[in-house]
């Protein structure tokens, strides 16, 4: 009864499997996607925006000076003061909460919140009345009209602030520091992370060319040629190559990912305040990867397949099952269930058995190897889109970072999937939505 209980759940999670047929015809969508994001007639409509970032310099090494950055991209936000020297840079930062009152209130409130902990940070660094450069991550989907200038297109990740959507943020950042009259910050570039991340990679490797997160989201940029983004706004002779953001995050909106959607990922769609959007992040990003963990757990236990029939209140329990769960699990040695009964413990499910606990790392390994799969497809499709002999992928975000196997499913996928005779790899970024940020305003300020 117990092995055929297992396998059942190995028969169904075949669902979460992809087979290399289903992963060469996602990539054949992909591309296809990317290239209309590009295409001036075809942007409009495309589900992968490949927006123009206007970035169009990676760091050489020589960029000198006292920077700020501004990192906003979740419930949190960071400022930094950043010294950058000869090869060397030292970083100072504080996090500010955003409360949730503010993540669903207006603009002007927020963009005020962020002004203030700017002020506050000023004084507490005795650079309050510098006049400073700064640089803007913004992780939210940004049509960018210029280095600094970028309308968002809509919010994620739970925020709702009402007067932002469609509006130039840079200009709202500006207001509120204006309507303080207190500091002198000059925004030089705003950049979402994924910029940031490729930005921080390339000061320390020059053959960067990608920039990945795989955190709480799943977004990439890639440094395309300018001739190719028929959006680009200005003389597209003037430098070789640009930055584009690809948001890629929003594939599947129209149906692409139809072939590999299952009724876990159907249900979280459903059940987020953004349904049938970000349909490949959610498939894949660290906001979503404990949840549909949970929802096979709780599909096979009411199925009487997992723990006796016998669930919990807290595994039933929508958000219950971290993300961290998902790598904590992962990281016990094969045959072992030390972490593993930790977390089940935790849910209520001590009553586990050796069986339930190995069921449960099965399904673990299914969803993120699916995630760490789906990103790797999308890499691959644009080293064969770049063409480069050899180049580095930036990566950074919690899933990436923390989950212990990420790292090797990727290369070991990436590998199969690219055009022989490429080499490439994937460097750990070092705080890119920070340091990239002071990079991209330190290679502004030495264009001026």
């Amino acid at each position: 009864m117990v092995l055929e209980a297992s396998r059942q759940i190995r028969e169904r999670c075949k669902d979460l499997i992809l087979t290399d047929e289903v992963i060469a015809e996602l990539m054949r969508r992909i591309a296809r996607d990317v290239e209309k994001g590009l295409g001036k007639d075809t942007h409009k409509e495309a589900v992968i925006k490949c927006f123009i970032t206007y970035v169009q310099d990676l760091p050489n090494g020589t960029e000198r000076g006292e920077f700020l950055a501004l990192d906003l991209g979740g419930t949190n936000f960071r400022v930094l003061l950043i010294h950058l020297g000869q090869n060397h840079f030292d970083m100072q930062s504080k996090i500010y909460a955003i409360p949730q009152s503010i993540m669903i209130g207006s603009g002007e409130q927020l963009f005020d919140h962020i002004a203030e902990c700017l002020a506050n940070f000023m004084k507490e660094h005795d650079v309050y009345s510098h006049k400073l450069p700064l640089g803007f991550t913004f992780s939210f989907p940004l049509q960018q009209l210029g280095l600094t200038k970028g309308l968002l297109e809509t919010w994620t990740k739970g925020f709702k602030c009402s007067g932002v959507v469609g509006n130039d943020v840079v200009q709202l950042l500006k207001d509120a520091i204006k309507r303080r009259g207190d500091i002198q910050i000059q925004v030089c570039a705003i950049l979402n992370d994924t910029t940031g991340t490729l930005m921080s990679c390339a000061w320390k490797n020059h053959n960067c060319r990608i920039g990945l997160i795989v955190g709480t989201g799943c977004n990439v940029c890639y440094v395309e040629k300018t001739e190719n983004c028929e959006l680009f706004d200005g003389d597209v002779n003037a430098k070789p190559d640009c930055i584009v953001n690809t948001e890629w995050g929003a594939f599947g909106s129209d149906g692409s990912l139809d072939i590999v959607i299952t009724e876990y990922d159907r249900e979280i769609d459903e059940n987020s305040i953004n349904a049938g959007k970000q349909l490949f992040e959610k498939m894949i990003s660290g906001m979503y990867m404990g949840e549909l963990v949970r929802l096979a757990l709780v599909r096979f236990t009411k199925d009487k397949l997992l723990f006796g029939g016998q669930g919990s209140d807290f595994l039933f329990k929508r958000g219950n099952f971290f993300t961290k769960f998902v790598s904590e699990i992962e990281s016990d040695k094969r045959g072992s269930f030390i972490n593993c009964r930790e977390v089940l413990g935790e849910l209520g499910l001590a009553h586990a058995t050796e069986q339930d606990c190995a069921n449960v790392r099965y399904i673990c390994e299914c969803v993120s190897r699916r995630a760490a799969h789906l990103v790797s497809a999308g890499i691959a499709v644009l080293i064969n889109k770049m063409k480069e002999p050899s180049l580095t992928v930036g990566v950074d975000g919690s899933v990436y970072r923390f989950h212990p196997h990420f790292h090797d499913l990727m290369v070991e996928k990436i590998k199969q999937l690219i055009l022989p005779g490429i080499k490439f790899d994937l460097m750990l970024s070092e705080d890119g939505s920070g340091r990239g940020a002071a990079l991209v305003a330190a290679v502004a300020c030495r264009e001026n």
